[in-house]
């Protein structure tokens, strides 16, 4: 599936050394901040009459022993040998997609925002793209889990006024029930109390459940298994489409080291690795176009099969005029 890059497609904050090694010549633009200690990471696609932009409210480093299903020795090996190994973990970066199609503005999940990590960045983001916090109409949740909902409720504030918000109901459910909480190890303890902060912030949230339209060329996908109610989200117009699939693939052990690896987190970690093992395959074969949230910025690139083992190919950024 050709991709349409716009002439403007990147602004780039990562270290350049790791691109420039993959052979990757990329022009690289400042985006406007005095304070910020980096340029802000934007880059643009086109997906028919969407404009899809990845944005990133930073990273946090995640130890080796998050990834149940392998010894943390396998994993920082695994690092090692993508020459991605960080002294405190696999890096994860927390990518947002904002979804525009000159009507609407979608923004796919709102980042940690300061909770984890070096984070934050969002707001910073969104203002190097011209806009103001109460010019995003929609903010769909993934999931519950702090990473992807902190951004929402930062300052135990409605930090989006005038966005409607999307969020599975099995999700819901499930981080608001008190039960649940009293149950729940330490690490999971800020995802509730966000959760709960945003239900009280956003008291119009939409509950929605599994596969929904939300607008035209706009879907939620069901991919449960990381939590009750994970979802991805389906952009497709023009014969073109991608996927935002959240936290269904990790950096260096997914899809290289197998679906069975899981991550500390995941709720249903057999529904996980069967949601992974069903759909791995299956973007392999049709070619899918995948945002993920926690890849190399900006997140975009294909599950495919060479000989049958499964990589990750980063999606080809040569400008398509």
């Amino acid at each position: 599936m050709p991709l349409s890059l716009s002439r403007r497609a990147f602004a780039l904050g990562l270290p350049t050394a790791g691109l420039l090694a993959a052979g990757q010549s990329l022009p690289v633009r400042a985006a406007s901040s005095q304070s910020a200690p980096a340029i802000t990471p934007l880059a643009q696609v086109r997906v028919g009459r969407f404009t899809v932009t990845a944005l990133s409210d930073g990273y946090a480093d995640m130890p080796y022993v998050y990834f149940p299903g392998r010894t943390p020795e396998q994993v920082e090996a695994a690092a090692k040998a993508q020459f991605t190994a960080r002294p405190g973990g696999v890096r994860f970066l927390f990518n947002q997609y904002l979804v525009e199609d000159g009507s609407s503005r979608i923004l796919i999940d709102a980042g940690p925002a300061g909770t984890l990590g070096q984070t934050g960045r969002l707001p910073q983001a969104l203002a190097a793209c011209g806009l103001r916090l109460d010019q995003i109409e929609a903010v769909i949740v993934t999931h519950m889990h702090q990473d992807h909902l902190g951004g929402l409720v930062a300052g135990g504030r409605r930090v989006f006024p005038r966005a409607e918000v999307y969020v599975d109901r099995r999700d819901i459910a499930h981080w608001t029930d008190p039960a649940k909480q009293a149950g729940a190890p330490d690490y999971l303890q800020p995802s509730f109390r966000l959760s709960a902060d945003l239900v009280r912030l956003y008291p119009n949230l939409q509950a929605t459940q599994g596969d929904h339209q939300i607008a035209r060329g706009v879907s939620l996908v069901d991919l449960a298994g990381h939590t009750p109610g994970h979802i991805g989200v389906r952009i497709e117009d023009g014969g073109q489409s991608l996927i935002m699939v959240s936290d269904m693939l990790f950096p260096v052990v997914h899809p290289t080291m197998g679906t069975d690896v899981n991550f500390l987190m995941e709720a249903d970690r057999p529904a996980a690795q069967a949601m992974r093992a069903r759909f791995f395959p299956r973007a392999a074969e049709e070619g899918v176009l995948i945002a993920a949230t926690h890849m190399p910025f900006p997140g975009l690139g294909r599950i495919v099969s060479d000989q049958g083992r499964l990589t990750w190919n980063v999606a080809d950024w040569a400008y398509q005029d």
